[in-house]
C-alpha cells in the first residue's frame, strides 16, 4: 500500500530531497505502523511531537491505511 508522507520544521533535515510542504510517497506493507514508517525513514523518535493522520492527530502505535496522509511534526517553539 502507498502512503503520502510529510515533514515539517527541523524534521526536514531527514529527507533533504523534499522541497518545502512535498509529500514522499512510500510503499509499506499492510498493518505497519505511524512509528515503523517513522523509523523507516530515519526520523529519531524524541524528535517528533506530534503525528498526523489525514489531518487527525494519531498516535505511534496506530496503523497507517492505503493512501494515508501522514504528517510528522517537531516540538515547535515562539513567540
Amino acid at each position: 500500500m502507498q502512503v503520502e508522507v510529510r515533514v515539517f520544521a527541523t524534521l526536514r533535515r531527514y529527507l533533504p530531497e523534499l522541497g518545502i510542504s512535498e509529500p514522499k510517497v512510500v510503499e509499506v506493507p499492510q498493518g505497519t505502523t505511524l512509528d515503523q514508517i517513522r523509523e523507516m525513514l530515519g526520523l529519531p523518535a524524541e524528535e517528533v511531537k506530534v503525528i498526523m493522520v489525514n489531518h487527525l492527530q494519531a498516535a505511534p502505535e496506530d496503523r497507517a491505511a492505503d493512501g494515508d496522509r501522514i504528517t510528522y511534526i517537531p516540538a515547535v517553539a515562539g513567540g
